[in-house]
């Protein structure tokens, strides 16, 4: 008796998709075709062997059944055990071949001739065969059905697949030589009820997820329940959103309109305060009694405790006969406001503070310090380093500074650019100069086609807050000259002028205005004999007093309204022109010594003031854009 030929089959293994669902046992496989080859002794069949392994396949293994068309010939099944590796296959696998009877297995044998009707009943076999195949193909459909819910376990069962796949890839080569139709039955059989072992275990699984899935779907109601209340506490937000957009909307016109109204504010308050300033003239003087060093009280200068505008020397003449008694004479003067000797410094500028604030409203602004030689002026213009006892210039400096930050809120932008120069000997020196001596350049005053007033070769140093102005100051007060005389350990030889150019820019009203505060302390006026200056220190002194002569004389004609003024005749008045003549506010300070034996000083200043005080230069007015 001849063997029948062995199948080789292969079984399809399903995409990736269809077993997204998993199970224990791995994806479920479509049954795959037998093909059937001619023996090549007609006459001959024989039954596939079954494999008989060291082990039987585990029962969570399943594998759907292979069904293929069949020929014309003589076909076995081949059935196979669980995989191995083909190291293994070697050693432990042993074949048999069961011959097989023409007619099959019964009492009903068929002859061995005819094959035709061999065929015949194999074919009625793999029919059976399909029919079960096709059966467990439905079950595994609803396996596969169920499947889907074990997704949490797609890890062990992707695992799980590999391992089949390994013992499918055993099957299939233990499928070329095996040819046992019954075996091959038993083995559907026995993978059959693997498979309904393992519907029963994905059975429990799927209500275990079914049980999940209530629990999501309450914890799913729950988050709907929240959702909606968060919903709804959203749309009352954005109504309420919507509310406060209105709200700004309304606020911001409203914050629009309070600006215009406030810039019409600040330009009335610019107007009624540079009308009061004019009201009290545009040259005003101020009288500053130094106190006594000793602490004593000066008997010959008379302050009123009722009237801070006036100030009297009083002075006893002894009787050119000898026959009367010594009589006193009084010298009355009256000044924009006299300050004692117990008078602070906060005191002093809150008095020009307002003037001060018009250099930012756009009009020149001048200040300087008249008296003799240690009567306080440097004092009342620069004072200590203390803030109780700072000066002018640093609390005007102080004040444009913080009046300039305020006004950065109203649309002002301001630039300033600071100058420090000094008129020594009939000469311009730059205080800010820090180059070598021997290469100091000259200035010249010039004056520009608008009348503005400038120094050629002069340090103009941009500033931006109040600390670098002071830096400036001490640089300055360094290079000053300075010497001993017999009024003063340290006397100021020369005149020092400050200038603080200020720029301002409204953008959003198209406003500029343009203005100089220039804050000037005067070299000490006294008469040569009284100071006893000798050699330099005399040059020195005649320069100064001829300078402070001609400053008398310019306020004498511009008092007398006369039509020519003798700017040109001291470098003091040439650069002052602006100031003293011109479109500006200006503003002396008249400090005078308490002692007895500067009584002549004393009264020569107060004179002087008093010319100052009755000069009317006109109505000043800014210089704006």
């Amino acid at each position: 008796m001849s063997r029948l030929p062995v199948m080789s089959s292969k079984r399809v293994l399903p995409s990736s998709s269809s077993s997204s669902g998993g199970s224990e046992n791995g994806q479920d496989y479509a049954p795959a075709q037998k093909k059937i080859r001619k023996d090549p002794e007609p006459g001959k069949a024989f039954a596939a062997a079954t494999v008989i392994g060291s082990r039987r396949p585990p029962a969570a293994v399943t594998r759907a059944p292979i069904s293929k068309p069949v020929r014309g010939v003589g076909a076995a099944t081949v059935a196979t055990g669980p995989s191995r590796d083909k190291s293994k296959i070697s050693k432990h696998k042993f074949f048999h071949y069961i011959p097989l009877s023409a007619g099959g297995t019964g009492a009903n044998k068929r002859k061995a001739w005819d094959l035709k009707g061999k065929v015949s009943d194999m074919e009625v076999k793999m029919r059976d065969y399909q029919t079960k195949v096709k059966s467990v193909n439905k079950e595994n459909e609803v396996l596969r059905g169920t499947m889907v819910q074990s997704q949490t376990r797609v890890a062990e069962i992707e695992k799980e697949l590999e391992r089949q796949r390994g013992q499918i890839r055993t099957y299939e080569e233990e499928l070329q030589v095996l040819s046992g139709v019954r075996d091959e039955l038993e083995t559907v059989s026995s993978e059959k009820m693997t498979l309904q072992k393992e519907l029963s275990n994905l059975e429990g699984k799927y209500k275990v997820m079914e049980t999940l899935r209530d629990s999501q779907e309450t914890e799913l109601q729950t988050l709907k329940i929240k959702l909606s209340v968060q919903e709804s506490t959203l749309a009352r937000l954005q109504s309420t959103l919507r509310e406060m957009e209105e709200e700004v909307c309304s606020l911001k016109e409203t914050v629009t309109q309070q600006k215009d109204e406030l810039h019409a504010g600040e330009m009335e308050r610019r107007r009624l305060h540079n009308t009061i300033q004019e009201l009290k003239g545009n040259i005003r003087v101020f009288c500053r009694v130094r106190p006594v060093v000793d602490g004593g009280v000066s008997k010959h200068i008379q302050l009123p405790a009722s009237d801070t505008k006036m100030i009297t020397l009083a002075k006893t003449e002894e009787s050119h006969t000898g026959k009367t008694t010594d009589t006193q004479k009084n010298y009355n003067f009256s000044f924009d406001r006299v300050f004692g000797p117990a008078a602070s410094q906060q005191e002093i500028f809150e008095e020009i503070s307002l003037l001060v604030q018009s250099a930012l409203d756009g009009y020149n602004v001048c200040c300087f310090a008249y008296g003799q030689t240690g009567s306080g002026k440097t004092y009342t213009m620069e004072g200590d380093e203390f803030t109780e006892t700072r000066g002018v210039i640093p609390r005007a400096v102080q004040q444009v500074f913080k009046a300039a930050e305020k006004l950065a809120a109203q649309g002002w932008e301001f630039n300033f650019t600071a100058s420090f120069v000094e008129i020594y000997n009939e000469s311009l020196r730059d205080l800010l100069y820090t180059g070598k001596a021997s290469k100091r350049p000259e200035h010249e005053i010039r004056k520009s086609v608008t009348n503005e007033v400038t120094i050629t070769n002069l340090t103009y140093e941009k500033v931006v807050n109040e600390d670098q102005v002071l830096g400036l100051i001490a640089l300055a007060n360094q290079n000053r000259s300075t010497a001993q005389t017999a009024q003063n350990d340290r006397s100021s030889r020369s005149h020092s002028v400050f200038q603080l150019d200020i720029e301002g820019v409204n953008g959003g009203r198209d406003i500029k205005c343009k203005s100089t505060l220039c804050l000037v302390d005067l070299a000490g006026s006294e008469r040569m004999l009284k100071s006893q200056s000798q050699g330099e220190r005399f040059k020195e002194m005649t320069a100064i007093n001829g300078s402070l002569s001609n400053l008398g004389i310019v306020i004498s004609a511009l008092a007398n309204k006369e039509n020519y003024i003798p700017y040109r005749n001291s470098k003091l008045t040439y650069l002052l022109q602006g100031c003293l003549g011109g479109n500006s506010k200006t503003l002396m300070f008249v400090n005078i010594a308490p002692e007895p034996d500067s009584f002549g000083e004393t009264l020569n200043s107060l004179r002087f003031a008093s010319k100052v005080n009755d000069c009317v230069i006109g109505t000043a007015s800014a210089n704006r854009k």
